[in-house]
Parts: C-alpha cells; structure tokens; sequence
C-alpha cells in the first residue's frame, strides 16, 4: 500500500503550494485535437510565433550536424562570439541560454534574496511576476497608464531599500508599446537592477544596448523565438556588464544551451538576411491588420511595433468570443486577468490567415448580434 503524501507535501516550500501556474501555450498538435481539426488546419496567432518559421539552411544544418551524442559546449564560445557580431557588444558581455525564460530566472537568482522587491508593471509578460514568486520575492505591481504607458513618478517613489530589480519589457508584451530611452535613464540612476526585455526588438529596431557600456545595472534579454522563428528550440540571449556575465556564466547549468539551439544561432547570424524580409513582411502586414482590425465597430485595437497587435472588444465579450473562435480552429492569446477581461492579443499571421481571422470576428459577431 502506497504510503500518505501528507509528510513529503509538507516539506515543500509553503510558498509555492500556493503559487498560481503560468499558463503556457499551447503546441499545433494539441490545438488541433481540442477542435477537432488537423494541426494543418490551426491557424495559431497566440504565441507571436514567425508565421514564415525559420531559416531554411537551420533544418539542413541539424540534420547534418555529427555531434548530438556529444555535450555541446558549456561556454557558447562560438556562439557568443557570433552575437557579438550581430550586436556589436563583446562576447564577454554576453550570456545565452535555453530562451529568454531561462536569463529571467538567472538574473533573479543572482540578484534576489528572500522577501526583496521586484517590480513588475502590468499588463506585461507573466514570466516575470512567476519567476519573482519562485525565487522567494516579492512582487510590486505598479499597474500602467490608461493608454499601457510606465507610471514612471509613481515606480519612482516606490523605490525603496528591499527593491532589488525592475522588469521592463520594450515593446512590451502583450501591449505592443516601446519604453523611452530616457525614462529607462531616469531608472538606471537608481540604485536598482533594470532588466530590459527587447524579445521583439527586430520589429522595431530599437535597443538600448548600447547603454550596457554606461550603466552596469542594465541587463538586456533577446530572444530567437520571435523573429528567428526558434521557438521550438528555446534560443535567447542576454546583453550585460562583463562582470555580471562571468556571474550568470557560473551559476547557469553547465549545458544550458542545447546543440541543436547553438546550431540554430549560428545558422540563423549567418543567414539573417533572408529572416530580415521575412520581419519585414510580417511588419508590412501588421499595418494591413491593424487597419482591417480598426475597422470593425466592435473591437479596439492599440498601435504596435511588436508583431502582435493587443484589441480591446468593446461590444460583446472577449473569453466567450475566444471560445467561438477555437471551435473554428483559431487561437488568439486571452488574458483571464482584470486589466485585460475584456481583450484578445493576436499575433500577427500570413495575410490568408489574417483574413480568415476578420472573416470569423465578423461571423461571430454577427451571430450575437454585435
């Protein structure tokens, strides 16, 4: 007979009991058995994918790579050197690990002791809050403006002795908007650690990388998923003070960084040209989108740089209108959160499929009686 879980249960860390999931999307295969749809079919506009997916010369390239039965190489040597290449920063300020996801939990780890502040300004990518949580601190909302912009006086004042870090993400997920330059400098010159996260930052061209060389507590993240169309094999990198770097070197898993992902980045910096059109084919159809999306009377949608576009349903109800969308194979990102009850994130897809989209918010729509 199996013995009561009541005593290994209670040795877990009391905190995490209660600590609510992140909630993940979801890979083609399953969406497709929930609507009952072959994976083909999906369209699947929730997880700011790279509709185009990535390079062809990655595929070709894992599949001749020889060394899988091999641990590949701990420091990312050549990997490292290749972004370096690609962000003008040096290899010593550069740290990449298994996506952007990996970095988050890194630099709170180095940084964060029990019961310390982070501050977290929602609507923004979960990971942060999730993370903060799990490594023992404490998360200080400071909710954005009406119009998703910081309330930079009110960050400002709430700064105190236990607050260790800030999460800003630029453009911010899920509301498409850039953080200015120069509020980042007003909260670089506290004494705070200011983690920047630019995942979308090849949709826009905008960076503040280069402020890594002035300022020691600025930590940028990137990441392949995006753009590169690497999801799937979890790529993404940090930008850094050098001596922060040889930190997150030391205490990150030895191999962090799969073979297959280090072949990934090597073969995407060397065939980057080729995603450079695609980014600019998905940014061109993003003002297609946000035109067709602005001309539905039922929906809001706000002004991006990102390769999603956030919308504001202001007929009807957005869960209830997500639910009919999935029953007709398409799956756009709904928050069950206060700020965003009444909101859809689509990302931004081929124009066929973003057609398909408009066609069935109208259908929908219409069938209620909006």
């Amino acid at each position: 007979m199996r013995r009561s879980k009541t005593r290994v249960l209670a040795k877990v860390r009391p905190e995490l009991l209660k600590l609510a999931a992140y909630v993940p999307i979801e890979p083609v295969d399953v969406l497709g058995l929930r609507a009952g749809m072959k994976p083909e079919e999906i369209i699947k506009l929730d997880g700011n994918e790279n509709p185009y997916g990535c390079s062809l010369a990655v595929p070709r390239a894992l599949a001749s790579y020889p060394y899988f039965c091999i641990y590949p190489d701990p420091w990312q040597r050549e990997v490292r050197e290749a972004l370096a290449t690609y962000t003008g920063a040096s290899s010593d300020n550069i740290v990449a690990g298994s996506g952007s996801d990996e970095l988050i939990d890194l630099v709170l780890r180095l940084f964060l002791k029990d019961g310390e502040t982070v501050i977290n300004c929602s609507p923004t990518f979960g990971m942060y809050p999730f993370n903060t949580e799990l490594c023992g601190g404490v998360v200080l909302d400071i909710p954005r403006k009406e119009d998703f912009s910081l309330d930079l006086e009110l960050i400002k004042s709430s700064i105190d002795r236990k607050t260790k870090l800030i999460f800003l993400a630029s453009p911010n997920n899920p509301t498409g908007n850039l953080v200015p330059e120069s509020q980042i400098r007003e909260l670089l010159e506290k004494d705070i650690v200011v983690v920047v996260d630019e995942a979308y930052h090849e949709f826009c061209g905008v960076t503040v990388a280069p402020l890594v060389m002035e300022y020691e507590n600025l930590i940028v993240l990137r990441t392949f998923s995006k753009w590169a169309g690497l999801a799937g094999l979890r790529a993404g990198y940090g930008i850094m003070d050098a001596d922060v770097a040889r930190l997150l070197l030391k205490i990150k898993p030895p191999y962090n960084l799969n073979a297959a992902a280090q072949v990934g980045i090597l073969v995407t910096m060397e065939n980057r040209k080729d995603l450079g059109l695609a980014v600019e084919r998905i940014n061109r159809e993003r003002e297609r989108l946000f035109g067709l999306l602005g001309s539905l009377p039922f929906l809001r949608p706000f002004p991006s740089v990102a390769n999603f576009i956030l919308c504001q349903l202001t007929r009807g109800n957005a869960k209830e209108v997500n639910a009919k969308l999935q029953e007709r194979g398409i799956f756009l990102r709904y928050f069950d959160m206060p700020r965003l009850q009444n909101y859809l994130r689509i990302t931004v897809g081929t124009p066929d499929q973003d057609d398909k989209v408009i066609k069935a918010l109208k259908e929908i729509m219409r069938e209620a009686g909006h």
